[in-house]
């Protein structure tokens, strides 16, 4: 049985469900981004999982709706988490609306307006959250140049990640790197 999860955003999220369920005496079949699928499962089960799961910070989604919004945030994590540079991920040589449609099956225009009733905001804006919020933490590794950050996240231009950056922040970009107290946020908090 395949169980959608709220809150899995990242590689560490995945070993944390693949662990406790294991450890719970599950027979995990295979875990990814926003679900995980059990073998050998009784619906007894379900609330000692639903506990397992809130117990490590994530949830179990049961709503058709939720689960989709979910797989839409996921996607974009993973594009824009993606190694290597925008344009030789895939998914990053088109649109992002294409993207989303091919990974999900559905119409953009649905999942669009199904995000944005529920989660308040655009999916495109939920996207600039997430790609400044990587570049916030890549801007504290200080390994990459501004440059080399934009061309990473598959900005136009450098100017283009700045506005965009101090538009959510309110802080320039150098501004940010310097400062010692700027703090980022978790990003399955972002929306």
């Amino acid at each position: 049985m395949t169980f959608h999860i709220r809150n899995m955003v990242c590689d560490r999220c995945i070993r944390v469900v693949r662990e406790e369920l294991t450890r719970a005496g599950y027979s995990v079949v295979q875990v990814a981004l926003g679900e995980a699928t059990i073998g050998d499962l009784k619906k007894a089960d379900l609330p000692e999982i639903r506990g397992i799961l809130l117990a490590n910070g994530f949830e179990l989604i049961e709503d058709r709706n939720a689960r989709i919004i979910e797989q839409v945030k996921a996607s974009v994590i993973s594009l824009i988490r993606s190694d290597g540079p925008a344009g030789d991920r895939p998914g990053r040589k088109q649109k992002l609306s294409v993207f989303l449609a091919r990974e999900l099956g559905m119409e953009y225009t649905r999942l669009s307006a199904l995000f944005s009733s529920v989660e308040n905001i655009t999916i495109e804006h939920y996207v600039i959250l997430h790609k400044i919020e990587f570049a916030k933490e890549l801007l504290k590794y200080g390994e990459l140049t501004l440059s080399e950050i934009a061309y990473r996240l598959g900005y136009s231009s450098v100017q283009h990640l700045s506005n965009q950056f101090r538009s959510v922040t309110g802080l320039t970009a150098t501004h940010f790197r310097k400062a010692k107290g700027s703090k980022r946020s978790p990003i399955d908090r972002l929306s």
